[in-house]
């Protein structure tokens, strides 16, 4: 099992900058498919970022290409989301995931941390 903790959410004016990270202990990190969730509220469980226990392989859903990076550190077992620019449509809790495929699909990850809120005011 894996134990995730997220931390870096806050307040931001739109246009402004966050990093999330996420803090993982427990099975090897390296061999794990990281993830980062957001959900507003109403709205369904989306992907905004994966990327591969090489980090070679990354994914960015469409709204959010271009304005975030998500990176790993193997040595430090952290994964780590920078947002930039972010818009008002950004605010969500963000979720940090881990799995053993790479994946945008929620039901591919099988550990999950309890999320840290982002609010973007316009």
């Amino acid at each position: 099992q894996v134990q995730l903790v997220e931390s870096g959410g806050g307040l931001v004016q739109a246009g402004g900058s966050l990093r999330l990270s996420c803090a993982t202990s427990g099975r090897t990190f390296s061999f794990l498919t990281m993830g980062w969730f957001r959900q507003a509220p109403g709205k369904e469980r989306e992907c905004a970022a994966y990327i591969s226990r090489s980090g070679f392989t990354t994914y960015y859903r469409a709204s959010i290409k271009g304005r975030f990076t998500i990176s790993r550190d193997n040595a430090k077992n952290m994964v780590y989301l920078q947002m930039n620019n972010l818009k008002p449509e950004d605010a969500a809790i963000y979720y940090c995931a881990a799995g053993t495929k790479v994946s945008s699909g929620a039901n591919e990850y099988d550990c999950w941390g309890q999320g840290t809120q982002v609010t973007v005011s316009s």
